[in-house]
């Protein structure tokens, strides 16, 4: 069992939330090796992935999985998220390095000094790295948004293939039971050898159709496996009841383009990347101003004469204004800022684009469905002629094999509905649930 609970401890970034993962009573067989009440900090809000109560979550392997489980699970065990974090260390240790002032400088003659221009570009550089702390924090949140999704879509698409793998297998047993008992009418003489033929084409037809979902299936069950951090040979079950939308109405575009700047976390990251960028430039700016520092200082010349006094070096700039410095930061800041612009510009496109596919499928959907019973009708049709003698056997197998592949093609094409709604989903920076966003019909 795996519980989750929420923590407000690091809850200083707009919109961020930390969500701790308590992992408890784990079976050793269990398919995520985890040591018992380990506490994980996630910086993408649980209210993005998932659709229950963030107060306490909870998950019951022993049950099966489900499309937001995988999303939890993922955040917790994902080994590629482990890395990412570690960017959140040296961001963290850039900010403190940034509120550290220069020490001031001893010698041996008995004379103090500091360099007290640091204090000229201080502010900017503090403003600096807090800006780029946060930029990054929620770059850290952008990517464990998409591992997410991408897990509660792995968890689809192993359902589609799963449900296409059991037709294919279906058609095909029946197939070969058909074949089995054409030779027994070959060589009894009530069939002829041309539609033993047909028979066996059929069933070698569907074979390859149903060895070649089998691949396809085993290729995203591994997929699974890698994006929720588990081994490859473990058998990752999924909750049983689960089945494809055959129909999805997405929220208006002109809503979900509204406030996207300031919803999807990647933007939001490179808006708090700019400010960091042009408080940097502000710095490099101040810091033109001419190195100055100040010194005491106290000296005794053989004759045991003591003086003491002040002395101030000041840095001449006629070369060197950190002119160099001041361009490459500008146009840092200017590429951050064409940046964002381009991603804004490609998520308005992406959202739209999305939609239009959704609405596409709708009705493709709708139409497979209608031309399920008319080609059950037929194939019904043509095995009553078949054994009434006035249709050949090539004729209702090739029926046969046209019910099978329509049955495939509107999975896939469920499939195909889902890769949409994820699509609208990270390029909307939103999440859709089937159950309310996006209504099944």
């Amino acid at each position: 069992m795996m519980r989750f609970s929420n923590s407000n401890r690091h809850c200083w970034l707009p919109g961020i939330f930390s969500i701790s993962i308590f992992i408890a009573g784990l079976r050793a067989e269990s398919p995520l090796q985890a040591v018992p009440s380990i506490e994980t900090i996630l910086r993408v809000p649980a209210s993005r992935f998932q659709s229950q109560s963030p107060e306490q979550l909870s998950v019951d392997l022993r049950r099966g999985i489900g499309p937001d489980d995988a999303a939890t699970i993922a955040l917790y065990s994902n080994p590629a998220l482990r890395a990412i974090r570690d960017r959140r260390g040296l961001a963290a240790a850039q900010l403190i390095q940034a509120g550290i002032l220069p020490n001031p400088v001893v010698s041996y003659t008995f004379s103090a000094g500091w360099e007290f221009s640091a204090l000229i570009p201080f502010l900017p550089k503090q403003t600096a790295a807090r800006k780029n702390f946060q930029s990054v924090d929620l770059d850290v949140a952008w990517q464990e948004w998409q591992i997410a999704v991408n897990a509660r879509t792995a968890v689809y698409r192993v359902l589609g293939l799963d449900a296409q793998v059991g037709r294919a297998r279906e058609a095909t047993s029946g197939l070969e039971h058909s074949a089995e008992a054409m030779r027994k009418a070959v060589d009894a003489h009530e069939k002829t050898v041309l539609d033993l033929s047909a028979v066996e084409s059929a069933s070698q037809d569907s074979r390859a159709t149903m060895l070649g979902l089998e691949q396809e299936f085993e290729k995203q069950r591994l997929g699974l496996n890698k994006i929720l951090g588990a081994e490859p040979e473990i058998k990752i079950e999924l909750r049983a009841g689960m089945t494809l939308p055959a129909h999805l109405e997405p929220p208006a575009e002109r809503e979900l383009i509204s406030d996207l700047e300031s919803r999807r976390l990647d933007l939001l990251g490179l808006q708090r990347g700019y400010e960091s960028q042009d408080a940097t430039v502000r710095a490099a700016i101040l810091a033109q101003f001419p190195k100055m520092s100040v010194a005491f200082t106290k000296a005794t010349d053989t004759t045991n004469v003591q003086t003491t006094g002040f002395n101030i070096a000041v840095d001449v700039p006629i070369f060197d204004r950190n002119q160099g410095v001041i361009a490459t930061e500008r146009a840092t800041r200017q590429r951050l800022r064409d940046e964002h612009n381009q991603r804004a510009f490609e998520a308005r496109s992406d959202i739209a684009t999305a939609i239009a596919d959704i609405r596409s499928l709708d009705r493709q959907i709708a139409a497979a469905e209608e031309a399920l019973p008319l080609l059950e009708k037929l194939v019904s049709s043509a095995q009553t002629a078949v054994e009434q003698r006035n249709a050949d056997v090539l004729s209702y197998y090739t029926a046969r094999s046209n019910l099978l592949q329509k049955r495939i093609q509107l999975i896939k094409l469920q499939e195909q509905l889902l890769e949409a709604h994820t699509a609208l989903e990270i390029a909307s920076g939103r999440y859709l649930p089937m159950n309310r966003a996006l209504q099944p019909r």
